[in-house]
């Protein structure tokens, strides 16, 4: 309310305050209320009218631009001021008697979602999303009629997840429409879907999505438990949930997947897995997820398990590469120059005749500029971005050679890392392992190949303790199971994967 009703209000005791808040069902004071509350608002709109053939007042509230006026005109202006009542029936004894919330929400209305609010703020924050508010005089609850008009752009395909085949649909910024694109996939009655509201001053709506006789119905308590949890003023994207939900913030692996992708949704969903799906961004998170998720792709399920096999391979290798390559050059080279072969250990010393720094520096120069360029080219307009990443790289890997900064064999090692992050297909995933990158340079540079092996036992202890609600990250690996091989490292034929991972706990394993 406005501050000098507050003021006005000091005096009253707080059973008499609540009391103010709530509607009469007397017109003019609560419209007067709703006025105070969100008046001051220029959008929102105030329109009175007389209920046809009665002369009774009623009210609309609602916001321009996000209620639909048309479905406002034809189903609530036209329904309540046309002349429902016979002539000889108006009798305005008769009329108050007939006029009730029930009559108007079963008679008059030809709007499908009609619900009631008991209090002004209530009411307010449906006003504020897209609802409109029909106050009628005599009637004590205000109707709330389902009004919004969502504004979303067409489902397009993920730019982030890009296939050679696959489905191209991608999810939108609209919360109805990507959960329609999970009802979509097949006549699923298991499929169930809850609603949450997040933001404690901006609110906005949270569904959570899962088979119900799949998913572990702890796991399913256990994500509810955590949204429940979320206490801060505004969530204006999934990125927001994916942090304050996560098992381990301090972990530079991501405990949460996140896709544009419905049909990577759906499949984790048959896999017993649950999906977030968050009102105003296309990016639904899954959870648990495990390492392996990350660096599997829907197509490995689409073409056949030969050609899936071999490129699901090549992505590990790749990710190893992306991991350890700096590493191990600078290792060879600073601390271990008699396992290189003579003839390319003569071939790297000539290359580096003249470079003035140590191989740990040649290699963050190269590094930190590769990592420029590349947020460069993501920020730049779409068509100037990838031409002036590519450019940027062969100028100045060209310039820094032939000024004598770093050798040519630093060049193609930093750059092969680079192409071997982008194989990862998860952005997130890339992230952690360019991140992780860098500590293993620094120790590799301090102990060698000793450090690196160093490196990597710190990394395999921590991936063994981290997990993903409740669930092992490194699963099938820890625990061990061989039957949840067949879909790790490797994908095997389609025949031959019978039975779901075991860590998600589903009700029903076969496939």
């Amino acid at each position: 309310m406005k501050q000098h009703d507050h003021e006005n209000n000091k005096s009253l005791d707080p059973a008499q305050t609540r009391s103010l808040e709530h509607f009469t069902g007397k017109f003019a004071l609560d419209l007067e209320l709703v006025r105070n509350e969100i008046g001051h608002n220029s959008d929102v709109r105030f329109r009175e009218f007389y209920i046809g053939g009665t002369g009774i007042c009623a009210a609309i509230v609602f916001v321009d631009g996000l209620s639909d006026k048309e479905l406002i005109d034809k189903h609530i202006m036209k329904s309540l001021m046309a002349s429902f009542f016979e002539k000889n029936d108006r009798d305005p004894s008769l009329v108050h008697v007939v006029i009730t919330k029930e009559f108007i929400k079963n008679q008059v209305l030809t709007i499908s979602e009609v619900t009631e609010a008991h209090h002004v703020h209530d009411l307010v924050s449906k006003i504020l999303t897209g609802s409109t508010a029909l106050l009628v005089d005599g009637v004590q609850n205000v109707l709330i009629l389902g009004t919004t008009k969502g504004k979303s752009r067409n489902n397009e395909e993920p730019s982030s997840e890009p296939l050679v085949r696959g489905p191209r649909l991608g999810f939108t910024e609209s919360l109805s429409d990507n959960t329609a694109l999970l009802r979509q996939h097949g006549d699923n009655s298991s499929l169930s879907i809850i609603k949450f509201q997040v933001g404690e001053r901006s609110k906005k709506e949270l569904v959570i999505a899962y088979i119900k006789d799949m998913a572990d119905p702890a796991l399913v308590e256990e994500v509810q438990k955590r949204i429940k949890k979320i206490n801060v003023d505004d969530v204006p994207e999934s990125g927001y949930v994916e942090q304050l939900i996560e098992d381990n913030y301090l972990s530079p692996f991501t405990q949460v997947q996140n896709t544009e992708r419905p049909d990577r949704v759906y499949s984790a969903l048959m896999e017993g897995r649950v999906a977030i799906l968050l009102d105003g961004t296309p990016f639904a998170l899954i959870v648990p997820v495990s390492l392996s998720m990350m660096l599997h792709s829907p197509e490995d399920y689409y073409d056949r398990w030969l050609p899936s096999f071999l490129i699901r391979l090549l992505r590990y290798f790749a990710a190893l590469i992306s991991l350890f390559g700096p590493s191990l050059y600078i290792s060879f080279v600073s601390f271990h120059q008699g396992l290189i072969p003579t003839k390319l250990a003569l071939s790297i010393m000539g290359t580096r005749e003249g470079v003035p720094f140590p191989a740990i520096i040649e290699a963050l120069i190269m590094e930190v500029a590769i990592e420029i360029l590349r947020e460069g080219g993501l920020r730049l307009p779409k068509p100037i971005g990838p031409a002036m990443g590519i450019v940027g790289g062969l100028v100045i890997g060209e310039a820094a050679v032939q000024a004598g900064i770093v050798s040519p064999i630093m060049v193609i090692v930093v750059a092969l890392t680079a192409i071997s992050s982008f194989a990862v297909p998860q952005y997130s995933a890339g992230i952690s392992f360019r991140m992780l990158r860098f500590v293993a340079m620094f120790f590799a540079a301090v102990y060698g190949l000793y450090g690196v092996v160093l490196f990597f036992l710190f990394l395999c202890s921590h991936l063994v303790r981290l997990k993903s609600f409740g669930v092992p990250f490194i699963t099938p690996v820890v625990p061990y199971r061989v039957s949840d091989w067949k879909d790790f490292m490797i994908r095997m034929p389609l025949l031959k994967m019978k039975r779901f991972r075991k860590a998600i706990h589903k009700k029903d394993s076969i496939r």
